[in-house]
């Protein structure tokens, strides 16, 4: 299967596919490739080099798994072994969609896949390999949020996996039909695609559940099954600390576990989900940020110059040597020497300039934290100051209620038509402090106002009022006084916004309002 690998090594290889990735494992598989490049197995190398790069990728570092597989592709350049190319193209094109590079990563995605059809032209590949080159199109949409563009490329992979013997490649077709499906609003179907996938994965890359786990859990959420969607997510968490698999999608499970428990009330669980989400992204993915893109974009030209030197240098030194035993030898060190050459320089540009940006990207990350907590402290202190304020006009109100009564019976020496313009004073003033109060609260959230008016555009000023008022945590009896209304009509107009804000019965009204 691996060519001139021997059976030990052959082994190895094969137990890497069901470890966890680990960097103990690279380091045994950079062992591997030193031993095959001293005993001139190029195509061993190669796809050793593949798996460092796979390894890598698990664990996060998509640099080094970026660097391993250009170093693979200069080898399999070098050998013109056109199948080796066609694969790490496509493992290229991944990595640059991780980036949110989609030009460049449909550019070797395309290359991987003209590759391979020219060797299904020459009979060298069965065609029904082409599936899992049109089932990397489907991963790189999908990470892209072009999900019908993912289709499209799902639809011409089934066409070549009708006949397939590849359970692989049928396992990956599930999976990704079940992540379309699901954003179609077909949960159960959805649902039916990753148990079909899970099968396959359990068995022979359980690491890969990370995935299936999260758009399960993200199914369930959408069925409004609350429970097994935070299951399902904290199953993803598990496996991926398992395995050490997919550590670079945590982030992005997190973020949802967030959203999750917003929906439930749960606001500490949400905070915790959405730091932990922070952090793990500032680990992972600072190379994938707008400021540090331009660091990639300069390895790449870098890669690609040396690449075009090395070949030049190659065809010079084959012409002067031709006549001689040792050009195979020769060759073969010029080229590691300048792969060496170019991996150490690349590694120490880049991380160089990696650090100043990550200092850099912290200070700000944490300026902008402490901007947010003050503007929070200081709307809470506002709204505090306005329930105060709140408070006394319910007092007042009571007092001028007692005041109107006395007016209205007319005793005293005010007559009755000093008693009405009184009256209509009051009234009057009651309303102003009413609208001033409201002009306040909308001047403090902004925000909340916004997202209410947009989420639920059919609530009526008086709809609007209440959800004000419970967002200040008054109660039903502090919301009758303020309002000049019994117990029992607080309690009926409450039923009827819940009714308009389609809230079922074990949702709470108040934590509802307060987590828009």
């Amino acid at each position: 299967m691996f060519g001139s690998l021997s059976s030990q090594e052959n082994i190895i290889l094969e137990e890497k596919k069901l470890e966890h990735y680990s960097q103990d494992s690279t380091q045994e598989l950079k062992l591997l490739y030193n031993s095959l490049i001293k005993k001139a197995d190029t195509l061993g190398a190669i796809i050793t080099l593949q798996e460092i790069a796979l390894t890598y990728s698990h664990l996060g570092s998509h640099k080094d798994s970026y660097d391993n597989l250009w170093l693979a592709l200069l080898l399999a350049d070098a050998s013109n072994n056109d199948d080796r190319k066609a694969l790490i193209y496509r493992d290229i094109g991944r990595h640059y969609s991780y980036y949110k590079r989609k030009e460049k990563a449909l550019q070797f995605l395309n290359q991987s896949l003209s590759l391979r059809k020219k060797l299904v032209a020459l009979k060298k590949l069965d065609k029904e390999e082409l599936a899992n080159a049109y089932l990397a199109f489907v991963a790189t949409f999908r990470e892209l949020k072009d999900l019908k563009s993912a289709k499209k490329y799902l639809d011409s992979s089934a066409i070549y996996l009708k006949k397939s013997p590849n359970h692989r490649d049928k396992a990956f077709y599930s999976f990704e039909n079940g992540v379309i499906l699901n954003s179609q609003g077909k949960y159960k179907e959805s649902l039916k695609e990753f148990t079909t996938s899970s099968k396959w994965f359990d068995e022979k890359v359980p690491g890969y559940k990370v995935l299936i786990n999260t758009y399960i859990g993200d199914c369930y959420k959408n069925l409004k099954e609350y429970s097994k969607s935070e299951s399902y997510y904290l199953n993803a968490i598990e496996t991926s600390n398992k395995y050490k698999a997919h550590k670079n999608y945590t982030p992005l499970i997190y973020e949802r576990l967030s959203a999750l428990y917003l929906i439930i009330g749960e606001k500490d669980k949400a905070f915790k989900s959405l730091k932990m989400a922070k952090d793990l992204d500032a680990l992972y993915f600072d190379s994938r940020s707008k400021n540090n893109r331009p660091l990639l974009e300069i390895q790449d030209e870098f890669l690609e110059e040396k690449k075009r030197q090395i070949i030049a240098l190659k065809e010079q030194r084959i012409n002067q040597l031709e006549q001689e035993e040792k050009v195979d030898f020769l060759e073969r060190m010029l080229l590691l020497g300048f792969i060496v050459f170019l991996v150490l320089f690349s590694a120490f540009f880049i991380n160089s300039i990696r650090s100043k940006h990550k200092a850099e990207k912290e200070i700000l990350r944490k300026k902008r934290e402490l901007e947010l907590q003050k503007n929070l402290e200081i709307i809470e202190l506002k709204n505090k100051e306005l329930a105060a304020s709140v408070i006394k006009l319910i007092e007042k109100d009571a007092f001028i209620e007692q005041l109107k009564n006395k007016l209205s019976k007319g005793d005293g020496e005010i007559n009755r038509s000093e008693a009405k313009q009184i009256l209509n004073s009051i009234s009057v003033n009651s309303l102003e402090n009413w609208n001033e109060f409201e002009t306040k609260f909308v001047s403090i959230n902004k925000k909340f106002y916004t997202k209410l008016n947009k989420k639920f555009p059919n609530l009526t000023h008086n709809d609007q009022r209440l959800c004000a008022l419970v967002k200040l945590n008054f109660s039903s009896k502090e919301i009758a006084k303020l309002l000049n209304m019994s117990n029992e009509s607080v309690h009926t107009t409450r039923s009827r916004l819940r009714k308009k804000l389609n809230l079922s019965r074990d949702v709470n009204l108040k934590q509802f309002i307060a987590s828009i």
